[in-house]
């Protein structure tokens, strides 16, 4: 009998592995892989972990999978594709002879690129299954995605608004509508884009070398209901990001397919109207997105705004969010009169209202015209995709901060002119690769940008007339960009993306004073590194450290005669070095509970502040800054979202300078908080609180703006099958606070010579109402 047993055991120990292994029982695993709209993934690896060892396959074209021989038990499957988040599930169980199905959904990653979406490509977490594991949600807890329902609900004063749903961010203004906003953000006054890098359907937004202020992004062209999502990186983390960065970068994408085509017209107080016609026809193997809007508004001023925006957009596209290509073409025109900010000691002593204006002849006109096309394809090697862009460009701003300090007689207004036509493009690659025999993916990647300044200048007016001319130039401005970027599974629970980024610029500067020209180049490079670990208990932790910029004036690079003055002058750094760090964790701990928590620091060579006098930004000192963030959102019921956010942060000057630290304008606190009721049925809504901190106007900290809070409401009701009403409510409780201060020199009729010293602000509108009747058909 041992004998036996003896020759039986060694029987099996000569059998090759694959025998012992058919022997076992065993069964199969299949499913589907779709993404979030329901389109089937093909590509996407799927792997078993039996804890001998791992089995694989990959998706087909119809997204289905078949894993075969698979040992009887209970075990862990993961789901993971590029530019999707990676699903794990544990314990899934395979009896003996059968075959089990384990279908998955893949959310698109935070910081995916995509081409062609729905609502329905990006999703809120908080909708995330119990028995799901997300993976690689990012590589960092402040970046995230905000979901077109989670805009849908939001009443909004302006288009730029729909950027408060990124968490922390604030949106003010300083001036007329039509203008570009004040951005604030981790302890920034971003003024109009200085920091902060933003883009609209694969067009770049903010303009270098521009007339009013480095970075200028004016978002007024954005048409709200046609975005499918918001993807926002905060931080110097990730290699793709360029120059304006620092703070952040938002990437707003728009629809190709409407749910149904769009009718909307509203009305409102203070002479408030807008009409909306939008439709996505199916044409060929594709659809035609077609959109019109046209938006008039005077606003609660003493001297009407008589805002004027049109705006219009078409776009084709084919394929899926893996595959595809997008053609877009879109045009946009304002104009508007402008209050800008007043003195409060003129409001103080009632001289002048709230809603008063020193001068009248204030307000503007601009334009932007362009084409974007986009193109990714997808396989089991990688996925490459390309943009490209080119629009035309114009605005002509006349303000007077100072009213009659520089000139008694004719006044301080001033005239600030840009034309220009920019053209660019991006492309990258990413791949699966493997790093010490672990799993990682690889992107190269890199971009061009040329702006072609054909006039750039600043005038001295009265009443829209010029006078004098300060300066007027034509700058031609070309950057180039190579990076890569290194993302490595070392284990189930710790991930690692490591990057670097190459920066070249070229400054061609023919100055209308000919000593104030000439040719500057500059060339800066920045790592970045990620560390993740988890997810356990659907919780993973993040450590992330990288270098980034931004680019000033490309005239500071050439200037060598003040323009003013007359006396000389030293050119100015034009690539400003940036460093930050960030620790941070995000949690599904709790069902139906989406929280995120990051502690930050930002370091900068030299900032860039708004200099009221002028009009404009100009380098600065060095600086550091300290922030806390946190961030929830919870999914209460199938209709009920409650959500809200609370930052804080810390901005200082590092020089040492007699007059203080403290930088003016920098945001310190920021909290808002929300419920929203989607329209699941025939009433929908939202209810939105906004705490914007005070802030140091002054490097000493003597002066200080004030705090303001901010109630606004949605309500929605279905009052036919096609046809919804919906009413706006801004300031429900009529708050009397500024949307934005300053505290610098000006002087009015009357006041000595040299001007008075004192707080300058821009008030919130009061208590608002805009009605909206919506078609859909």
């Amino acid at each position: 009998m041992t004998g036996i047993v003896c020759a039986a055991l060694a029987a099996l120990l000569v059998l090759p592995p694959g025998a012992r292994a058919q022997q076992a029982p065993a069964g199969r695993l299949q499913g589907q892989v779709v993404d979030t709209t329901g389109q089937p993934l093909p590509g996407v690896l799927v792997e078993v972990e039996t804890g001998a060892a791992t089995l694989t396959a990959r998706t087909g074209n119809d997204g289905r999978y078949l894993v075969e021989a698979v040992p009887a038990a209970s075990h862990t499957v993961r789901f993971s594709l590029a530019s999707f988040v990676t699903l794990q599930r544990r314990h899934v169980t395979i009896a003996a002879g059968d075959t089990a199905t384990a279908d998955a959904t893949l959310f698109v990653a935070a910081t995916a690129s995509v081409v062609v979406t729905g609502r329905g490509t990006f999703r809120n977490l908080a909708t995330v299954s119990d028995q799901d594991e997300l993976i690689g949600v990012a590589d960092a807890a402040s970046t995230g995605v905000v979901t077109p329902l989670e805009l849908g609900e939001r009443a909004r004063r302006r288009p730029a608004e729909a950027l408060e749903s990124v968490p922390g961010m604030i949106v003010s203004q300083h001036s007329g509508e039509g203008k570009a906003n004040q951005y604030y953000l981790r302890g920034f006054n971003i003024d109009h884009g200085t920091d902060l890098a933003l883009s609209v359907a694969g067009m770049p937004v903010n303009l270098p070398t521009h007339g009013h202020g480095q970075g200028y992004a004016d978002m007024n062209f954005l048409i709200p209901e046609l975005v499918s999502g918001i993807q926002y990186r905060k931080g110097t983390y990730a290699a793709e990001s360029g120059d304006f960065s620092a703070a952040g970068a938002i990437k707003v994408s728009y629809l190709n397919v409407l749910g149904a085509p769009i009718a909307r017209v509203e009305g409102g107080t203070y002479g408030y109207g807008r009409v909306l016609v939008a439709a996505s026809p199916k044409l060929g193997r594709g659809h035609l997105l077609v959109a019109a809007e046209g938006m008039g508004n005077d606003g609660p001023w003493e001297r009407p705004d008589v805002m004027r925006r049109w705006n219009g957009l078409v776009r084709y596209s084919q394929g899926s969010a893996t595959s595809g290509f997008s053609v877009t073409a879109l045009a946009y025109q304002a104009r508007w009169n402008a209050s800008d900010q007043i003195p409060r000691r003129a409001v103080d002593d009632g001289t002048l209202s709230r809603f008063g204006f020193i001068d009248r002849s204030n307000g503007g006109d601009t334009h932007r015209a362009g084409a974007m096309a986009e193109w990714q394809h997808t396989t089991t090697a990688g996925t490459t995709r390309a943009e490209a862009y080119a629009f035309d460009y114009g605005l002509d701003l006349f303000s007077n901060f100072t009213y009659f300090l520089d000139d008694p007689e004719a006044g301080d207004q001033f005239e600030q002119r840009d034309e220009r036509f920019v053209s660019g493009g991006r492309m990258s690659h990413t791949r699966p690769a493997s790093l010490f025999g672990r799993r990682s993916m690889v992107t190269i990647g890199g971009d061009v940008r040329h702006d072609a300044i054909g006039a750039v200048g600043l005038y001295r007016t009265t009443r829209r007339v010029r006078r004098a001319t300060v300066r007027e130039d034509a700058v031609g401005q070309t950057s180039g960009a190579l990076y890569g970027e290194l993302q490595t599974r070392w284990s189930n629970a710790v991930r690692t993306t490591v990057g670097l980024r190459g920066d070249a610029y070229r400054w061609n500067v023919e100055a209308g004073d000919p000593v104030n020209g000439g040719l500057a180049t500059e060339t800066i490079a920045n790592p970045k590194v990620s560390l993740a670990l988890g997810p356990w208990r659907r919780t993973e932790f993040y450590a992330s450290a990288g270098g980034g910029f931004h680019s000033n004036d490309g005239r500071g690079a050439t200037i060598r005669r003040d323009p003013v003055s007359g006396d000389a002058v030293d050119p100015v750094d034009p690539l400003v070095r940036a460093k930050g760090a960030e620790v941070g964790l995000r949690t599904l701990a709790l069902p139906r509970l989406h929280t995120t928590v990051a502690a930050w620091s930002l370091w900068l060579d030299s900032e860039l502040l708004f200099i009221g006098d002028a009009g404009t930004t100009e380098a600065s000192r060095p600086s550091r800054r300290l922030g806390l963030e946190w961030d929830a959102d919870y999914r209460a019921a199938s209709w009920l979202t409650l959500d809200g956010s609370v930052a804080y942060s810390q901005a200082r000057f590092t020089d040492g300078a007699a007059e203080g630290d403290r930088v003016p304008g920098a945001i310190e606190g920021v909290a808002s908080a929300g419920l929203t009721v989607t329209p699941q049925a025939r009433w929908s809504g939202s209810l939105r609180y906004r705490f914007f901190g005070p802030r140091p106007l002054v490097e000493d900290n003597t002066v200080r703006s004030r705090a303001s809070h901010l109630v606004s409401a949605e309500a929605g009701v279905q009052v036919a099958r096609q046809w919804r009403l919906k009413a706006d409510l801004l300031n429900v409780l009529n708050s009397r606070s500024s949307d934005i201060d300053y505290f610098y020199t000006s002087r009015l009729p009357g006041e000595p010579a040299g001007g008075v010293d004192g707080l300058h602000f821009h008030p919130v509108e009061p208590f608002t109402l805009r009605v909206a009747l919506v078609a859909g058909f």
